[in-house]
């Protein structure tokens, strides 16, 4: 079928999730008002995990028939080729900048037959087909710190979120091979905020929010992350926590319009 578009959007994914969503992964505790003797610049970047499922209708391919898909993390990851997630977050004084970069690249195979005799079919004929897919999934968003107290501070954020899917479609049978390929993309305007809550000195929670689409590209696509992080020491802290994001396409003989959930973790590195 078409499992690997499952897979694709699926993903390892950790984030900041991704953000995920929007896309956008767990970040180190950020620090309160900046002291004089602070730099104004903090950056953060944030590799992560999400152990996504998968669920929805899709169309891999031009008006080719919708199909309800189901999957599993254990599922999708059976197909993964390739995964990566990153995010980066950074803050100058009360502005902040936030980008998250999914790409996944998977490969669903599956054997057919034996076939009966067909013409020039002979009997007992194997058919062999595959589905490679690549995903690349990018949010961008800017914003302002409309609260920043000692142990808790909300940001308004605003942005657009990049898709571009690609599929492969190859069938083998009798010693030949046929490959098709399609691929299709579009740009969500974003808002949300990003709240963050200090527990203690080393333990904190992290929300983020975001809704979009409008019908400039999907119709609705939105994203909710949160997050328990734990500082390690100045530089590096760790992050473990739920997101889901939502997306609803329909456009031009292509359809997708999936959810993605499941748990996050992230390591963040901040300087």
């Amino acid at each position: 079928m078409n499992r690997p578009i499952i897979a694709l959007l699926l993903g390892l994914a950790a984030a900041p999730c991704a953000h995920a969503a929007n896309t956008v992964a767990p970040a180190t505790t950020p620090p309160a008002a900046t002291a004089p003797n602070e730099p104004l610049w903090t950056v953060q970047i944030t590799p992560y995990m999400w152990a996504a499922g998968l669920k929805g209708d899709i169309s891999p391919f031009r008006r080719a028939p919708t199909i309800g898909i189901e999957k599993s993390f254990s599922d999708v990851i059976n197909d993964l080729n390739f995964g990566g997630f990153v995010n980066v977050w950074a803050r100058y004084d009360h502005f902040v900048f936030s980008g998250d970069i999914m790409y996944v690249d998977t490969t669903d195979t599956h054997a057919f037959g034996p076939l009966p005799a067909l013409p020039l079919v002979p009997l007992g004929t194997l058919v062999n087909g595959s589905v490679d897919t690549k995903q690349f999934t990018a949010t961008l968003q800017g914003g302002y710190r409309v609260l920043d107290a000692p142990d808790f501070t909300l940001d308004a954020l605003a942005g657009v979120r990049f898709w571009h899917v690609s599929n492969d479609v190859t069938v083998s049978a009798l010693g030949r091979s046929l490959t098709y390929g399609e691929s299709f993309g579009w740009a969500d305007p974003v808002v949300g905020a990003r709240a963050f809550l200090r527990l203690t000195k080393k333990f904190s929670l992290q929300g983020q929010t975001d809704v979009g689409g409008f019908g400039a590209g999907s119709d609705l696509t939105w994203s909710v992350l949160a997050t328990a992080n734990y500082v390690v020491n100045d530089n590096i802290s760790l992050s473990a926590g739920y997101k889901v994001l939502d997306v609803d396409y329909s456009h031009e003989g292509h359809v997708y319009d999936v959810r993605l959930n499941g748990p996050v973790i992230g390591a963040t590195w901040r300087f």
